[in-house]
């Protein structure tokens, strides 16, 4: 494919390759630019997904929690009371909780405490849709007993797969509390947490004096089979009062996103290094292109004594322009997939390239080359024939 552009834009094709050096810098700018913005947006959408990896394996159809619940990090309880009334509604096959709170996990080696986000809930109910939970759960009927997510960060709460190894079970300390460890599972850490645990509602509210037992975070529905869900959501929502909201799972990820988006500076943070790395590729290509445009200027200035309209000389450094979109494109893909890698072995976040965002830099490439190639054609659209002579 690529062939067979370049057999149909000749010129543009030797005006670019004619300078090998200068050939080397602009591909370098552009791919470093490209560099960037993946940078910033795969940090940005590991951030979203990772905020709400949490809610994915959680079994329900529809999740009851508190018009203040902004996201994990701001969680605002309501009362047990709404969930026993939804209970009524028809539709409803089942109801269950689940306590979220911010734990201070010490760790043993290091004396330093670290925060762990902390799920309570009943161990003679399904809350998460996780084999390695679900076939622990007689373990967390005794108080006292919490499962650790292997995936959370080992620099910050110590080896504990390995540990757990040697031992049946693990002592921590969790909020200045005595705890024993007794498995794992797999979640993953996000920006809300380093790290992640599960345990029963007893022992949650004993780490967590301070909270109510008829004070929940996230209430969870489970449908009839066959049940019209957006129905049984209308029929809560008229039902319930206006202190809770009820929402699918995925209104209730989206909330979760939403937030770090417009609540946050984060995301405004990453959205504005996806644009200066769009500028710095601008800055970089135009300087390239205005400089071909300006050593080749009696060249141009040739073409137009010979016949050849502006329309065509322009056409040239437009095809220019694309020429070196897509040549510097490619390196960028590849480098930035392989920071996607070392990131995501390093911090454990959800980051890997996708096909959209690859379309998505490749798409700002061809607008940041172009956009560039028509700044350069005002020193262009400078040549004269009389220059030839």
């Amino acid at each position: 494919m690529l062939r067979n552009f370049f057999r149909k834009t000749p010129l543009a094709w030797l005006q670019v390759k004619r300078e090998k050096t200068r050939l080397a810098v602009a591909l370098a700018g552009i791919a470093f630019a490209d560099v960037l913005m993946f940078v910033q947006m795969g940090l940005k959408d590991a951030l979203y997904d990772s905020a709400a990896s949490p809610y994915a394996p959680l079994q329900a159809d529809l999740f009851i929690i508190s018009s203040g619940f902004e996201n994990l990090q701001v969680v605002e309880s309501f009362s047990r009371e709404r969930l026993y009334q939804a209970a009524g509604v028809h539709g409803v096959e089942s109801i269950n909780s689940l306590y979220i709170g911010r734990g201070q996990w010490r760790n043993s080696q290091t004396r330093l405490s670290y925060t762990i986000l902390t799920f309570g809930s009943n161990p003679n109910q399904v809350a998460f849709s996780l084999p390695e939970v679900n076939q622990q759960l007689p373990k967390l009927k005794l108080l006292n007993r919490v499962l650790y997510d292997k995936a959370g960060r080992e620099n910050f709460f110590g080896n504990v797969p390995q540990q757990l190894q040697q031992m049946p079970s693990l002592p921590v300390q969790i909020n200045h509390r005595s705890t024993q460890v007794v498995g794992t599972f797999t979640l993953g850490a996000s920006f809300a947490a380093d790290g992640n645990l599960i345990t029963s509602d007893s022992t949650f509210l004993r780490l967590f004096p301070e909270r109510k037992a008829h004070e929940i975070d996230i209430g969870l529905l489970k449908l009839r089979a066959k049940t019209d869900i957006q129905q049984v959501q209308a029929a809560l929502r008229s039902r319930l009062s206006k202190d809770v909201l009820v929402l699918t799972l995925d209104e209730l990820t989206t909330r979760e996103k939403n937030y770090w988006s417009n609540g946050s500076p984060i995301g405004f943070i990453f959205g504005f290094g996806t644009i200066i790395g769009f500028v710095v590729g601008l800055v970089i290509v135009y300087q390239i292109l205005y400089s071909d445009v300006s050593d080749h200027l009696s060249e141009y200035a040739t073409l137009k004594a010979m016949g050849y309209s502006d329309h065509y000389l322009v056409s040239v450094l437009v095809q220019e322009a694309l020429i070196l979109a897509v040549l510097g494109f490619l390196p960028g893909l590849v480098l930035s997939t392989g920071l996607y890698f070392v990131a995501r072995s390093a911090t454990l976040l959800p980051i890997s390239m996708t096909v959209s965002r690859a379309a998505m830099v490749l798409a700002l490439t061809i607008v940041m080359c172009t956009v560039s190639g028509a700044v350069a054609l005002r020193k262009l659209q400078a040549a004269d024939p009389a220059d030839v002579f």
